[in-house]
């Protein structure tokens, strides 16, 4: 644990990647603030040093996970015509379920102070399904110029059912369920696997 009155570096990440583990080894329930500075070796008030309290701190982690999953879907044009469409796609997709994304979003979702930041965030702008949306949009028309998707394949149309699809496994999925992970995966393929001639 770090001394009191000592720095600690990249907190937000380091209480982030902390909040995290917990989720996944034991379930939202056991996310606490006193349990996400145990688990990240910081002094009990740190947290609150950082946040406006435990819900701006849960709105936080979903807005910057969305944002990091943003960013890699905003790269998917610089490697149009590398790898297969659907291997690129499923990185992207895939990762909205990282990092215990069904728990977090379950999370936010009883915690409706958490969700209202959230849904603020995203309408004055910050990254989110919509910016996950249109790169993949802008994504499958690079592959679609390259050949590599069929021309009767609707860039915007199997972006919106990619990303529709993750956030309503999100929404709706619980932790222990089946993973959604391979339905997510089965459907990139059923949606861009047909190649044009």
């Amino acid at each position: 644990m770090a001394p009191r009155g000592v720095a600690t570096p990249n907190v937000r990440e380091r209480l982030f990647a902390a909040a995290e583990r917990i989720v996944e080894r034991n379930g939202p329930g056991a996310l606490t603030s006193r349990a996400v500075t145990t688990e990240a070796g910081c002094a009990k008030g740190l947290l609150h040093t950082h946040f406006a309290g435990f819900d701006a701190f849960v709105a936080e982690l979903c807005l910057d996970r969305f944002a990091k999953t943003a960013v890699k879907a905003r790269a998917l044009c610089e490697i149009a015509g590398r790898g297969t469409v659907e291997q690129n796609l499923n990185a992207v997709a895939l990762a909205l379920f990282d990092s215990g994304g069904l728990a977090l979003s379950t999370l936010a979702m009883t915690r409706p102070a958490a969700m209202l930041a959230i849904r603020e965030a995203l309408e004055q702008g910050a990254p989110g399904f919509t910016a996950i949306q249109e790169a993949i949009a802008d994504y499958l028309e690079a592959e679609r110029e390259l050949g590599r998707v069929a021309q009767t394949v609707d860039p915007p149309t199997v972006a919106l059912a990619v990303v529709g699809t993750a956030h309503h496994l999100l929404m709706t999925g619980r932790p222990g369920t089946p993973d959604p992970r391979p339905l997510v995966s089965r459907l990139i393929a059923t949606l861009v696997g047909v190649r044009s001639s």
